[in-house]
């Protein structure tokens, strides 16, 4: 991969988000930030490394102050064409030198910076010990909601991106699954994912049968039966935003239990998204959807939160998970995917991508969520 950025978006909004985040950082008490390879900087400037190496590379953040990019001098032309370049300065660094020295002169020598979660522990230890008086906090820690956000470009990138996995969808849904592996199926939603646009495939979830009671089971060499309830959970990227969406179908004709199991996902699905407008918590999702299957009996077999983050990546902040209060804010993007997993049995997961508007919500995933009978 080359240091360009993977969505259309312009310096001057690269820019704008470096501002905001050292603003964002300023509010929060913090000397600044340190943005190590990875989603953090790819957001914020554009730029992916083409190797990502044990040579620092570290974005430096602070209000008051130009963006500057540390970069060891290799790989600096890259970090040049990156389409954020024009908004920071770049500072390279070669080898023999020391860049924990290089980078020290830009920090405040006593402060507490943000920094990306991915940092490698080297990094921030030799600017632990080149600036003893340094403290440090997690991005995720201290700045959670830096990327929650997204602007009217980014949405549509992330429609685009579940408008491809729907694409997906509805061709896996015509192939026969009786009498074929989980892993022929799981190859085959990852092609088709990569037909419709995906530069990356991040997971296939493919759990038939007994196997669908585990949420992250992926896939294996299990035969799928005709009687399998199956789920599907899978999604990557897209011209650099996610995808990811859960459908459950049958072999044949389902028993009037597996009905109602689905049935009674659907209905929870469907009041976890009802619940989505902006100030409602974070929490108010999950427990939308978690009191109907709790009052139907099932709630000791949803066992995982309600939904997660999408961005530039597949999982990150804000989650639906009870104790979060967070307020939901138009533009914020997220998964609503409630499931039961009866053990040995069967599972049932139905997923969307979804939106808050200013007046609610709107689902970036639009395939069928009624009970599809595959052969």
């Amino acid at each position: 991969m080359s240091g360009t950025a993977l969505a259309p978006f312009t310096a001057d909004e690269y820019r704008a988000r470096m501002e905001r985040a050292a603003r964002a950082a300023a509010d929060a008490g913090l000397a600044g930030l340190l943005v190590a390879p990875g989603p953090d900087l790819v957001w914020l400037t554009g730029y992916t490394p083409t190797a990502i190496t044990e040579r620092l590379t570290l974005l430096v953040l602070a209000p008051g102050q130009d963006p500057v990019l540390v970069v060891p001098a290799l790989e600096a032309p890259d970090a040049g064409h990156a389409v954020g370049a024009p908004a920071l300065t770049l500072r390279d660094w070669t080898d023999g030198k020391d860049p924990y020295a290089a980078t020290a002169a830009l920090l405040d020598p006593a402060g507490r910076f943000g920094i990306s979660d991915n940092a490698w522990a080297m990094h921030l230890l030799g600017l632990q010990r080149t600036l003893p008086g340094t403290s440090y906090a997690s991005l995720t820690d201290a700045l959670p909601m830096l990327r929650a956000v997204k602007d009217a470009a980014e949405v549509e990138l992330l429609a685009a991106a579940g408008a491809a996995a729907d694409a997906a969808f509805e061709e896996i849904r015509q192939v026969p699954f009786g009498g074929r592996r989980e892993s022929e199926i799981g190859a085959e939603l990852a092609h088709l994912l990569r037909r419709f646009g995906h530069s990356q495939v991040d997971f296939t979830i493919v759990a038939s049968g007994p196997n669908g009671a585990n949420p992250h089971h992926e896939v294996g060499d299990r035969v799928i039966e005709r009687g399998d309830m199956v789920v599907l959970d899978f999604g990557g990227l897209k011209d650099g935003y996610g995808s990811d969406t859960s459908r459950t179908v049958h072999v044949g004709e389902p028993t009037d239990e597996e009905r109602r199991v689905h049935d009674l996902v659907r209905e929870a699905q469907e009041a976890g998204f009802r619940a989505v407008r902006p100030g409602a918590a974070c929490q108010d999702v999950d427990r939308a959807a978690r009191a109907v299957i709790a009052d139907a009996g099932y709630g000791e077999y949803f066992i995982h939160r309600t939904g997660h983050g999408i961005g530039v990546t597949t999982h990150e902040p804000p989650y639906m998970i009870e104790g979060e209060e967070q307020p939901l804010v138009p533009g914020m993007c997220f998964s609503v995917e409630p499931g039961v997993y009866l053990p040995g049995r069967f599972g049932v997961r139905i997923e969307d991508i979804v939106t808050v508007t200013e007046d609610g919500g709107r689902r970036l995933n639009g395939t069928s969520r009624e009970m599809v009978i595959v052969d």
